[in-house]
């Protein structure tokens, strides 16, 4: 999760909502559209999917823009909504979204579950190791937080953060730096470019560096880094991301449902994913960059399918 994305995205929610409202008010007239004949053949399933994407959360946009992808070569008709988590969770248990790829568990988004959540269905969780981190180079002398206090001077005793209105900065702040004695070390807040150019940097160079990051991230796939253990927990402990929809997706899209319910993937999968779509190709074409990911990856649509019905 992208921790500074709470504040990016509410600088854009004016935005996404009058464009979602009248994106909705165009659903709503086409959903009284039916057919009053009496007799008539029942109607066909309906192909079209609305996926609700988070905005500014990286993990969501890859695998939404992956599913749209898979569902598209089974002939559906795949549109993306994208919004702050509130109005997307709103307009899922208004039925106006069909599914939601990002509903991090059990704390994160404990709150739109417990609001919503009688209007949502839960397909599962595709990502179980969602967390909060202070990350070195693979090769730095540390392994843990505990042991950075005195190791220090090789990190040029200094802990390279991002946004500080980011959760991920407050945790380290409040929680990690009193509970390990790192008050001696210059905590940088500065932002996400400037955290993943310095780790670029630092470890183009060959040199230590310590940064706040979080998984999942792309920088997993581009850097050689490693997340330091958290003995004491002050981070916080590992998310699942769920996979949640509409009340009654199931029954109207059973087959897709199944597939969705039995996705996984794996860091490796998922850091390869973003590391193309938002440092390759910077986040400009996401729809061709997850081709690219699926022509390097030719079996992972027929093993989702193989799960789905194993």
């Amino acid at each position: 999760m992208s921790p500074a994305r709470h504040h990016q995205a509410r600088r854009r929610t004016a935005i996404v909502a009058s464009s979602l409202a009248l994106g909705l008010g165009l659903a709503a007239c086409a959903s009284g559209e039916t057919d009053s004949g009496s007799g008539s053949a029942p109607a066909e399933p309906s192909k079209d999917i609305t996926i609700a994407i988070h905005s500014g959360w990286d993990e969501g946009i890859a695998v939404s823009h992956l599913f749209k992808a898979i569902l598209e070569d089974e002939g559906y008709t795949v549109r993306t909504e994208t919004a702050d988590p509130g109005i997307v969770y709103t307009g899922m248990a208004g039925g106006d979204f069909d599914v939601n790829f990002d509903m991090w568990l059990p704390l994160t988004h404990a709150d739109y579950l417990e609001k919503f959540g009688d209007d949502l269905e839960d397909l599962g969780y595709w990502y179980d190791d969602a967390k909060l981190t202070v990350a070195v180079n693979e090769d730095a002398p540390v392994d843990s937080l505990a042991d950075l206090a005195a190791n220090a001077d090789l990190f040029d005793n200094r802990i390279v953060g991002i946004e500080s209105g980011a959760g991920l900065t407050r945790i380290t702040q409040d929680e990690a730096i009193p509970t390990y004695g790192l008050d001696d070390m210059d905590f940088v807040i500065s932002s996400t470019p400037a955290m993943l150019a310095e780790l670029k940097s630092k470890t183009d160079a060959g040199e230590n560096v310590a940064v706040t990051l979080w998984r999942p991230h792309w920088a997993y796939d581009a850097f050689p880094v490693k997340d330091l253990e958290d003995p004491e927990g002050a981070m916080g402990d590992a998310e699942k991301i769920h996979s949640v929809a509409r009340t009654g997706f199931t029954a109207d899209h059973p087959d897709v449902a199944s597939w969705i319910s039995a996705l996984t993937l794996s860091d490796e999968q998922l850091f390869s994913l973003e590391n193309i779509m938002f440092n390759e190709n910077e986040g400009s074409d996401n729809d061709a960059s997850v081709r690219e990911w699926l022509e390097a990856n030719p079996t992972f649509v027929d093993d989702l399918k193989a799960a789905a019905n194993g």
